[in-house]
């Protein structure tokens, strides 16, 4: 993909556009709207604005610089389980197979990044030059707010920071949308913060998270996604990846939308990542060797 300029990324993206039309609100059709999405941007994520600017024109379709800042996304909600230490990451992503985009980048907009794409430049998970790795969870609360939608927030904090420090810092001002549950690694530090648009980053009791934050989780809510039975699995094994790989961390559930899509293993200081199914598919990619192409897996 590289900084994007080369036409690689709209080749890619431009076919996905029916879907990402569906992402904004109501609101961030009007120009009321645009405009409140673009100066949220301008805002808090001074640094991409030249990077929108060069990726948005490329789509060649109205509104394409609103839907790329996800400041006008309407909410979505996925499951997760991941678990970090100090240079090491690993997370489940859980979702509908049909609704991901299933595609790990290579960029350097503002510096080397690789990750898992989703909403054309954001990230469910990645990892920098600088040896600092991020994954996010759902953080369990149906509530909805106006900020930004948090994969593009992870692409903000990799092109921006060095460490999970910065990235904090980085983030606390930073509106979000939804309740969103962010793991960061870099070589020496390990943490979950909780984050929402009704609660200021707040950090966890340590590096693992499942799809609840500071509440009591209801009895319906556990049955229907035994996020506390998961938490609990991850952190008795640690960021182990053969728990993930296998139940209760690895979901079957595929026909709610809440079934495992894929296992990711993440070593920044190594520049690293690994991608792993339960079938012994993985996909190594590194930033000293990333290779194009595609896995074909079955799932369920």
């Amino acid at each position: 993909m590289g900084d994007g300029g080369d036409g690689r990324w709209a080749a890619h993206v431009r076919p996905m556009w029916p879907r990402a039309e569906t992402w904004l609100t109501e609101e961030g059709r009007t120009p009321k709207g645009a405009a409140r999405a673009r100066t949220l941007f301008e805002t808090h994520l001074p640094e991409l604005v030249p990077v929108l600017d060069r990726l948005a024109p490329q789509l060649e379709r109205p509104g394409a610089d609103t839907v790329l800042t996800l400041a006008a996304a309407r909410a979505f909600f996925a499951g997760c389980t991941q678990s970090g230490a100090p240079g090491t990451l690993v997370r489940n992503y859980d979702f509908t197979p049909d609704d991901c985009e299933g595609t790990v980048v290579r960029s350097h907009f503002l510096r080397p990044v690789i990750g898992m794409q989703e909403a054309g430049w954001g990230l469910l998970d990645g990892m920098n030059d600088a040896g600092l790795a991020v994954s996010l969870t759902f953080g369990g609360r149906l509530v909805h707010g106006p900020g930004f939608a948090f994969p593009l927030l992870l692409r903000y904090v990799l092109e921006t920071c060095d460490t999970v420090g910065q990235a904090l810092e980085k983030l606390a001002p930073i509106p979000v949308a939804v309740p969103q549950n962010i793991t960061l690694v870099d070589a020496e530090r390990a943490v979950t913060a909780y984050l929402g648009p009704d609660i200021p980053l707040t950090l966890a009791p340590d590096a693992c998270a499942a799809n609840h934050q500071h509440l009591p989780v209801p009895a319906e809510q556990e049955r229907a996604t035994r996020t506390g039975a998961r938490l609990a699995a991850v952190r008795a094994a640690g960021p182990d990846v053969s728990a993930l790989l296998r139940p209760p961390l690895h979901k079957g559930t595929y026909d709610d939308g809440l079934g495992t899509v894929y296992t990711a293993h993440y070593e920044p200081v190594a520049g690293r990542v690994t991608y792993h199914w339960p079938d012994g598919t993985d996909w190594p990619q590194s930033f000293a060797s990333f290779e194009a192409g595609e896995r074909r897996v079955t799932l369920g």
